[in-house]
């Protein structure tokens, strides 16, 4: 599980991916936290099955390795219970999940949730 200030500390680690899987509404609505990449829960399997190549195209960004660190965020965490399930499935072996996801980063960073 990663904490608040392991997600903080994302935009110094370019290795390791922060993906957001609320769907793109929930982020016009609140913001994202800085350095995260986008991916709804809904494709989140179909884009950890692309293809180097094809997932670049797709989110502008190299697509991580099964070693890479991953750390899974939502609006609240739920979500990233089966968003961290589903990339352990696929391989991605140092998937981890941000507890309290936006609402705990809106809450210390002071920003409405």
């Amino acid at each position: 599980m990663a904490s608040y200030e392991e997600v903080k500390d994302v935009p110094k680690h370019p290795e390791v991916y922060l993906i957001d899987v609320r769907n793109r509404d929930e982020l016009k609505q609140t913001g994202s936290i800085p350095a995260s990449l986008n991916i709804p829960l809904g494709e989140l399997e179909q884009a950890l099955k692309m293809n180097d190549d094809a997932f670049k195209k797709q989110y502008g960004r190299q697509k991580p390795g099964k070693n890479s660190k991953i750390i899974f965020s939502c609006r609240s965490g739920n979500r990233t219970i089966e968003a961290e399930k589903k990339a352990k499935e696929l391989g991605f072996t140092n998937a981890v999940m941000y507890k309290g996801s936006w609402q705990d980063w809106a809450k210390r960073e002071g920003l409405p949730n």
